[in-house]
């Protein structure tokens, strides 16, 4: 039986990354990848999936929205919903796989939550019962139960904004992708004459199609680059400041806190031991 219809692996990544299959008698399991940087192709499951960023960035889009997981972030994907995935160089990423039956779901949209403690020790624990293996025990699956209750208790609390809205309106998808290649340096002028249209067409498209203003869009789209930025090893907030659009380090730093509610510096620092403590406890 197969786990998937994961065509989502590239060729030259089959030999590290397990293709999600699993006998009849699993109905939970885990997968790790660590490797470098690769796009799936578009994609669904049969099961439900939480996808950890251990270390480095993983991205995830769906038809309405693209998903940003620094590392301490996981994102909820439920059965049957297409999306594809980006990794990022040096990634540790875990996905606990949940079959539907085990793990009920109405919703059909996918969330990014904070991951307590509790949960992310159990999603490292999880790597124990991978989904490929062939056989199955009452301990895992009321393990894998437990792990799957807390996580959708956590998606109900506090689903973080690591989000962009997607639109498949021409004019505003072609908008969205020029900002995100020209993030240090575009301006609405400069999208509006990209997609040749009026400064005031493109702000009354952006409202209407992404549900936000091209620069609430703009600023949220830099923080997110910002944040996987600062999850690489090395990265200064100098740097960093300068490749997402700010003249100074100190207007981005105030900027980058307000955003995502610590410094630059600090969530640089949270991400290095999300690496270090991912490779201990895996």
């Amino acid at each position: 039986m197969t786990a998937s219809t994961h065509s989502a692996i590239p060729h030259a990544e089959s030999a590290n990354v397990a293709h999600l299959r699993r006998s009849a008698a699993v109905r939970a399991g885990s997968h790790l990848y660590a490797g470098g940087h690769f796009v799936t192709t578009w994609h669904s499951h049969d099961m439900h999936q939480i996808e950890y960023a251990v270390g480095g960035v993983v991205e995830v889009e769906t038809a309405t929205t693209h998903y940003l997981l620094p590392p301490q972030q996981a994102v909820w994907i439920p059965s049957g919903l297409r999306h594809r995935a980006t990794m990022s160089a040096n990634v540790q990423c875990v996905a606990v796989m949940f079959d539907p039956e085990l793990i009920p779901f109405d919703g059909s949209r996918a969330a990014v939550l904070n991951v307590s403690q509790l949960i992310r020790e159990m999603i490292i624990y999880a790597q124990r019962w991978p989904i490929d293996r062939l056989s199955d025990e009452p301990r895992a699956e009321r393990y894998f139960r437990t792990l799957g209750d807390l996580v959708l208790d956590a998606i109900d609390s506090d689903e973080a904004l690591l989000n962009l809205p997607v639109s498949d309106h021409p004019i505003v998808h072609a908008a969205m992708t020029h900002t995100k290649e020209h993030l240090h340096e575009v301006t609405i002028a400069e999208v509006s004459r990209a997609c040749a249209v009026s400064d005031r067409t493109l702000r009354r498209l952006f409202e209407a199609h992404a549900g936000c203003s091209w620069r609430t869009y703009l600023l949220h789209a830099r923080m997110l680059r910002a944040m996987a930025l600062l999850a690489s090893p090395g990265q200064s907030v100098q740097e960093t400041a300068r490749a997402v659009g700010f003249d100074n380090a100190s207007s981005f730093t105030r900027a980058f806190t307000e955003f995502c509610g610590r410094s630059p510096s600090a969530y640089s620092r949270r991400s290095a031991t999300g690496y270090h403590a991912g490779a201990s406890g895996a």
